[in-house]
């Protein structure tokens, strides 16, 4: 017996074709229509947007973090206020000046708008230079 007299005990298998040609059907192998399925397809990943977006969303030094006072003019507070009156984030809630935000006391800065002519006691609340002037001028005290 020679070499190439022997014969295999089990012949090779063929690959299946499809009717259309090429040895992959319908797809090519890609499984899906669209983006995907195109050549030399790159997707950008979704992690890299988010990515980029981060230092437009913090801001600059972190704004988008810091709580913002909710502002309260000098006019408004002398049409509510009495004389001699405590006014603090918690009196102003009574009053209606301000509301709450998210269940919480909000922060509170007293701005300068307007002119007051009433004595009040103003803390707990942050304020404006110029309302400094025009509480103490009035006879009122700020902490």
């Amino acid at each position: 017996m020679q070499i190439h007299q022997i014969k295999r005990e089990h012949p090779n298998k063929s690959k299946k074709l499809v009717g259309r040609g090429g040895t992959r059907g319908k797809t090519s192998g890609k499984g899906t229509k669209g983006q995907k399925a195109r050549a030399g397809r790159k997707l950008r990943p979704a992690l890299r947007d988010t990515i980029k977006k981060l230092p437009k969303l913090r801001g600059y030094k972190n704004k988008a973090f810091r709580i913002k006072p909710t502002g309260v003019n000098l006019k408004a507070l002398n049409v509510v206020a009495t004389d001699g009156m405590i006014v603090n984030p918690i009196t102003l809630l009574e009053m209606g000046l301000i509301k709450l935000s998210k269940g919480k006391l909000p922060k509170v800065k007293i701005l300068g708008l307007g002119d007051i002519t009433k004595k009040v006691n103003i803390s707990g609340c942050e304020f404006s230079a110029a309302v400094k002037e025009k509480v103490e001028a009035a006879g009122g005290t700020i902490a």
